[in-house]
């Protein structure tokens, strides 16, 4: 599809701001009034009133490649290639947990201000409140690649090599709950509602099951989902369902998005279209909270804005480079984007 061939402009740039390196992350804080984002030479901001940037950490020339708010917005987290995970409260810096290797994963519960962070074939749990550790994970079949909490908080799913462990947070102690794949699980989620796991592996499949079977002594019957050119980047759940009750998947390959809905039935498979009109390899994905609108960012420099996930309705550019990532507001009346050569872009819908 032809850029000038899409006519939409449901929204238009509201801010632009350059950092010195690529923007590795950016992350809206759960009300929505600040947008953090973090850079390959080490910078931590925040985007204030669209146009004001507060610097909470310079450059250092050692990357931050993660950051995440906590559920109720106190707290903001970033890691990255020193070892270094810090917590900020507001602009005050909290902690710096140190001593460790590179740390390129992290997230917050969404019920207390407990922070997962991976540590090689190791994930740490620390509470923020108290300033203290709670446990430490092992996934050791690998470096942990992904972490995730469901969304009541009770489960916490990290991936990598062989699939996908879960652990009960009420009861770290005891053996996880395995999603085997004979393969790495390279991109996993949890559906926003609970009810599904997806894990995107290296061996060009999904493998999704339902969290209920997952957890309990029956046979987990997880569905394959095949039909992919190379493994799967990223995976992103709708918020609300399709009119077959369950959220839409999408997965990213190489320069494609595949979208996945679950047909009519209890025991029914999932269907997947393809969606195609990026020409590099999708970086960022997601869809806006409680709708089908979905966004890719690639690195050919485009930001897809898919309307009900199935065309193209507007093209948003403005990275001299490709886009590296994406964040959507918590009210899904902007978006914000980041360049590999430090631009921080922010779209809002008119009249919002």
């Amino acid at each position: 599809m032809n850029q000038s061939t899409v006519n939409s402009q449901e929204f238009s740039l509201i801010s632009s701001q350059t950092l010195s390196d690529y923007v590795t992350a950016v992350a809206w804080s759960g009300d929505g009034e600040i947008l953090a984002a973090t850079s390959a030479s080490g910078e931590v901001v925040f985007c204030q009133n669209h146009d004001e940037l507060v610097i909470l950490q310079s450059g250092n020339g050692e990357s931050v490649d993660c950051v995440a708010f906590s559920h109720d917005g106190n707290f903001l987290a970033i890691a990255g290639q020193n070892g270094q995970v810090k917590i900020w409260q507001e602009n005050d810096l909290i902690a710096t947990l140190d001593g460790f290797r590179w740390v390129d994963k992290l997230a917050w519960s969404p019920k207390c201000n407990h922070l997962a962070f991976s540590l090689g074939r190791k994930v740490q749990v620390w509470d923020a409140d108290s300033k203290s550790l709670v446990v430490n994970l092992d996934f050791d079949n690998s470096s942990a690649l992904g972490i995730d909490w469901r969304n009541d908080g009770n489960y916490l799913a990290i991936s990598g090599h062989r699939g996908v462990k879960v652990w009960n947070t009420q009861s770290w102690n005891s053996e996880p709950y395995i999603l085997d794949v004979p393969s790495t699980s390279l991109a996993m989620a949890w559906s926003p509602d609970g009810k599904y796991l997806a894990s995107g592996n290296m061996d060009k499949t999904i493998a999704l099951v339902e969290s209920e079977l997952l957890l309990s002594e029956d046979d987990q019957r997880p569905w394959i989902l095949h039909g992919f050119p190379g493994k799967i980047r990223q995976v992103a759940w709708s918020e609300i369902n399709s009119d077959t009750v369950a959220p839409l998947l999408a997965c990213s390959s190489m320069d494609g998005i595949v979208l996945w809905e679950k047909q009519p039935g209890e025991d029914s498979d999932w269907e997947g279209g393809v969606l195609t009109n990026h020409a590099g390899i999708i970086q960022a994905m997601g869809f806006a909270p409680q709708s089908f609108l979905l966004a890719s960012a690639a690195s050919d420099g485009w930001l897809c804005l898919w309307q009900n996930a199935q065309e193209v309705s507007q093209i948003m550019t403005g990275v001299s480079g490709g886009f590296t990532s994406m964040d959507w507001h918590p009210q899904g009346n902007k978006i914000a984007a980041g360049g590999d050569n430090g631009e921080l872009l922010i779209w809002g819908k008119a009249n919002s």
